[in-house]
């Protein structure tokens, strides 16, 4: 199944408090269960006024419902197409 990047601005994304992006978290968990199994949050990276949130879902349509009914922004969506590391490179 294909695998996503999203890219959510959220100005003061990496001044959130723990509580607040449990918060979030939670209510992205509770929007993945009504959606059913189709779609997977594997994690996210939170980094200056952005979120980069990593999803298996079937597509873009569907990743883009979770964003919508949780109420998260979902600026650039990007379907992955290739993994690259330090042994692709030979190292």
């Amino acid at each position: 199944m294909p695998k996503y990047i999203i890219e959510r601005n959220i100005p003061g994304a990496s001044k959130l408090s723990q509580q607040e992006l449990q918060a979030i978290a939670q209510k992205s968990c509770g929007v993945l269960n009504k959606m059913g199994p189709q779609i997977n949050w594997v994690h996210s990276y939170v980094a200056g006024d952005k979120i980069y949130c990593v999803y298996i879902a079937p597509n873009e349509t569907m990743v883009r419902e979770h964003a919508q009914q949780g109420g998260f922004p979902a600026n650039i969506v990007s379907e992955v197409k290739s993994i690259i590391d330090p042994i692709t490179g030979g190292a």
